[in-house]
């Protein structure tokens, strides 16, 4: 992890540093990042343009750090999910400090999901991982 996560690499830190970067990254570019979880979508985008533009994982360790903390923060709002920090195990496990506790208690790596999304590409689609989350809190349809 490169120090550019500064205090989003705790659990108490990752709202505020979801929130950061979303306003720096919204600021010159209309993009609807808005917590929902169609706005998932674009984060497949935004990672799947990273592939395209020929990053490497070091490279593009910051914005995808960014993109992990929207992700966990949409599960956080959307989910019922609280961020957490990971213990040693599963720091080594997740390869990871941090991560979102749903309210069934499974814990979740939204950091990694990105980096997996940016690593194998289509296959590994955020918004397809909220859908078939397990221990989600269900959402009422008025």
């Amino acid at each position: 992890m490169s120090g550019s996560e500064g205090q989003g690499s705790t659990a108490v830190g990752m709202r505020r540093y979801a929130t950061g970067f979303v306003a720096r990254l919204t600021e010159r570019n209309r993009l609807p990042l808005d917590y929902s979880v169609a706005s998932l979508r674009v984060v497949d985008f935004l990672v799947d343009g990273l592939r395209k533009g020929a990053a490497d994982r070091e490279r593009a360790a910051g914005a995808l750090f960014g993109l992990g903390a929207y992700v966990g923060e949409v599960l956080v709002r959307r989910a019922g999910a609280v961020w957490v920090d990971f213990d040693a195990q599963q720091r080594a496990y997740f390869g990871q400090p941090v991560g979102v506790r749903m309210p069934d208690g499974r814990v979740w790596n939204p950091l990694g999901k990105v980096v997996n999304r940016f690593e194998v590409g289509r296959e590994e689609s955020l918004q397809t991982f909220y859908l078939l989350l397990h221990g989600r809190v269900r959402q009422e349809v008025a």
